[in-house]
């Protein structure tokens, strides 16, 4: 199975609530050009899955317009920043797909990365950043990085 782990794109410092904080226009054109570099190697992809959070949800939405993506979104609590790397990798079994994509927050996307791969070496997953996992086993250390992108700039 091949995964991607998407961090939304910058986001507005502040909001009523840091689930309402919203992409900046500088977030949705990182998140443009990460899609459009990856593009034919996210052409397998069958379902994204996002954090409710409006920055996660809007990225997802520019990703899905970006590549003209017609497949399945799904919203999924567990995917917010406090979540659990391991609550996250057993969501990711139970889902079964063959080509997923999640789009998440930090610090759960670096902790999902190493919980993963188990290890600590997975790089640093900045605004924007998209990496791919080929994934053996859905649990720790059954995955191996095979890619990171990061916005230009």
């Amino acid at each position: 199975m091949k995964l991607y782990v998407l961090r939304h794109g910058e986001a507005e410092p502040l909001a009523p609530s840091d689930a309402a904080r919203r992409l900046t226009p500088r977030g949705e054109a990182e998140v443009r050009a990460v899609t459009q570099a990856c593009a034919q190697r996210l052409a397998g992809l069958q379902r994204v899955v996002t954090s409710p959070y409006q920055r996660a949800r809007q990225t997802a939405a520019e990703l899905m317009r970006t590549l003209n993506f017609s497949g399945e979104l799904l919203v999924e609590a567990a995917l917010t920043p406090a979540g659990d790397a391991g609550q996250v990798a057993a969501l990711i079994d139970a889902l079964g797909s063959e080509a997923l994509l999640l789009v998440s927050h930090q610090p759960l996307v670096g902790e999902l990365l190493r919980y993963l791969t188990d290890s600590e070496d997975v790089g640093s997953m900045d605004t924007a950043c998209l990496a791919a996992l080929d994934i053996t086993a859905c649990a720790r250390g059954g995955a191996r990085l095979l890619w990171l992108e990061r916005p230009p700039g």
